[in-house]
């Protein structure tokens, strides 16, 4: 009859010997008994032929066919030996006696090889249930997972709508702050000119979480037309003219060679790029100079920011384009809720470049931007849509 290998995988280690001890030494035993109280030579062994049978069954459905089949051949020699005549050798002097002993030898084997057979489908149930065990607790994992990786999607989901609406509520009130402290600072108010700057952070921060929210949420549109290296650093040279303090921003663009132009979305590159000089600016030393660069490295167009800060540990060089993460030893003066390069890297990626950190050599920290190169004059391409 036919099994699962799958099932008789679970029978494939070695076998215990001790079925083979326990029945050897039963056999031996029984053996023994049965030649002592042997009857004359004329007389028929019946009794013990039954007798050696059974515990040829037994040692079979204890230890299996390999034990069972040992115990038939076994037992056919002890019969021959010590119940059939000439007693005490293995010989027989009747035809008879022949036929005796093959039918024992078929009845043992048959015996041995049904008992083996209901053994082995024993077997392959306990293991068949097993097995459905083990899938139905696979199956109860994975509806668990299913129903955590659920209530995920669903809380981000109420979190980027929260995320959303209140970023949309706060952005009135704070243009109403801020123009009313715009108004008293002209006339003089040197308190409203501190509440005018708090309320230009607040806002930075609303549109922050408001512009992290439509980019998770796919609804960012992604403008990739063919515009130069030079213009981008020139607006986010501007940008920053307020912000990078006494640090000196040094421009490294080469203008000797063809213009550097890239396939990318103006607004969004110039965002990042600026991110990336605020960021210098923070957490380097006050008169630290700053660079930004731009070179063509064969299809793509590279920008770079360097600059002398701390650095960052190894085990945080990809957290911090995490969501919201902001390293423990950061002032808290510093500012942000660590959304600034999450979003920048987003942006990136929609556009079909990379954002990378890399250690700077002699100390300080290297950002990395790579977008697609372009040639001037060549088509734009469709805005596509910025995936969530």
């Amino acid at each position: 009859m036919a099994t699962d290998s799958r099932f008789r995988a679970d029978r494939g280690g070695p076998r215990t010997p001790l079925p083979w001890l326990l029945w050897t030494a039963i056999f031996i035993a029984v053996t023994g008994a049965l030649v002592i109280l042997r009857g004359p030579e004329d007389q028929a062994q019946t009794h013990a032929i039954l007798v050696i049978l059974l515990v040829v069954l037994g040692g079979s459905v204890s230890g299996g066919r390999a034990l069972g089949l040992t115990l038939a051949i076994a037992s056919f020699l002890v019969i021959d030996y010590f119940f059939e005549t000439p007693r005490d050798h293995l010989a027989v002097d009747k035809p008879l006696d022949w036929v005796v002993l093959a039918a024992y030898m078929a009845a043992a084997y048959v015996a041995t090889e049904l008992v083996a057979m209901a053994r082995d489908e024993a077997e392959d149930a306990r293991a068949a249930a097993r097995e459905i065990e083990r899938m139905a607790n696979e199956r109860v994992r994975l509806i668990e997972a299913a129903e955590h990786a659920e209530a995920l999607r669903q809380a981000a989901q109420m979190k980027d709508a929260l995320l959303a609406a209140v970023s949309h509520d706060l952005r009135t009130p704070l243009t109403a702050i801020k123009g009313l402290a715009h108004e008293r600072a002209a006339a003089g108010d040197a308190t409203a000119r501190t509440i005018e700057i708090e309320a230009d952070r607040l806002t930075h921060l609303v549109s922050s979480l408001l512009d992290y929210s439509r980019i998770e949420g796919g609804a960012m549109p992604v403008a990739a037309d063919v515009n130069t290296a030079e213009d981008v650093i020139g607006v986010v040279v501007r940008q920053v003219a307020g912000v990078i303090g006494h640090h000196p921003l040094l421009r490294n663009v080469d203008v000797e060679g063809p213009v550097l132009a890239g396939r990318f979305d103006f607004l969004h590159t110039m965002r990042t790029l600026t991110n990336l000089v605020e960021n210098a600016a923070k957490y380097s030393p006050p008169t630290a100079p700053i660079e930004l660069s731009a070179v063509r490295d064969g299809a793509t167009l590279v920008f770079s920011v360097a600059d002398r800060g701390p650095g960052i540990p190894g085990d945080e060089r990809e957290r911090i384009f995490d969501p919201f993460y902001r390293r423990a030893d950061v002032p808290p003066d510093v500012g942000g809720v660590g959304l600034g390069l999450a979003i920048a890297r987003r942006l990136t990626i929609a556009q079909g470049g990379t954002l990378t950190y890399a250690a700077r050599d002699g100390g300080g920290s290297v950002f990395t931007l790579r977008l697609p190169a372009a040639e001037l004059g060549a088509p734009s391409s469709p805005a596509p849509a910025l995936a969530s």
